[in-house]
């Protein structure tokens, strides 16, 4: 077999490779949610990924729908981009997680890109909120990303059962998982805490005030006894030469 031959034999896996990466690769340039999974009812800091723009055209804004049971958002800042919140009002009101009365809700984020995002380079968009106490639940942030030319929906959910990675352009989401022991009661916990130390520190503090009261007036009780006997020690040696 000759030197040639056994050259294109190798490259024949290596082209394979390159042929298969670029179908899979805009599989995989959604736009993503991080982290995949978080915890219920906890506040957590999710980041949407932008990896790509419109079949090449630069990306000058995204709009990040808010799933209804997530109520208040707090986004944050991008020096690329201008940032606002849509703002709904509820059907009904209904009770936050320190039970006041919530009558609106965050409905989307929208960042604008003063400059355009180049279809070669990702930008990441950070969204702090609680999470609803829904153990199991996946939520799900339909996005539409706008482009100079043209525009894609990922806006897809996959049905009961379905295969996120068989959707074309599927929304990004995470998954809703248990939350740790003691995490909603840690806050409660540290309370009791925090008061049963500082009854000690008030109580130490007494008894130093009590003692630092205390010592000097038996300092002065033991000089006036010491000042007694050596008086009636006195009277009586007076009292022993009197009746010699």
């Amino acid at each position: 077999m000759s030197i040639r031959t056994i050259a294109r034999l190798a490259a024949l896996p290596a082209a394979t490779a390159a042929v298969a990466l670029s179908f899979a690769a805009p599989a995989g340039a959604h736009v993503t949610a991080t982290p995949s999974t978080a915890a219920a009812g906890a506040y957590t800091v999710v980041t949407f990924s932008v990896g790509h723009g419109c079949e090449g055209s630069p990306t000058t804004r995204l709009e990040i729908q808010v799933p209804e049971s997530v109520l208040s958002v707090t986004p944050s800042r991008n020096p690329f981009y201008d940032v606002e919140k849509t703002i709904e009002q509820l059907d009904e009101p209904v009770a936050d997680a320190h039970g006041n009365e919530v009558t609106e809700r965050t409905a989307s984020i929208v960042y604008t890109a003063t400059t355009p995002l180049p279809d070669g380079q990702r930008d990441a968009f950070e969204l702090s909120f609680q999470l609803p106490d829904a153990e199991g639940e996946t939520l799900s942030f339909p996005t539409i990303q706008t482009c100079q030319k043209g525009e894609t929906g990922w806006v897809e959910v996959p049905a009961d059962g379905q295969d996120p990675d068989e959707l074309e352009s599927p929304a990004p989401a995470f998954e809703i998982v248990a939350a740790e022991a003691g995490s909603h009661g840690d806050e409660a916990a540290a309370e009791p805490a925090a008061d049963e130390a500082e009854a000690t520190a008030e109580g130490s503090t007494e008894a130093a005030a009590d003692a630092g009261d205390t010592s000097p007036a038996l300092g002065w009780i033991g000089l006036v006894a010491g000042l007694l006997g050596l008086a009636a020690g006195g009277l009586a040696l007076a009292r022993t030469r009197s009746s010699s």
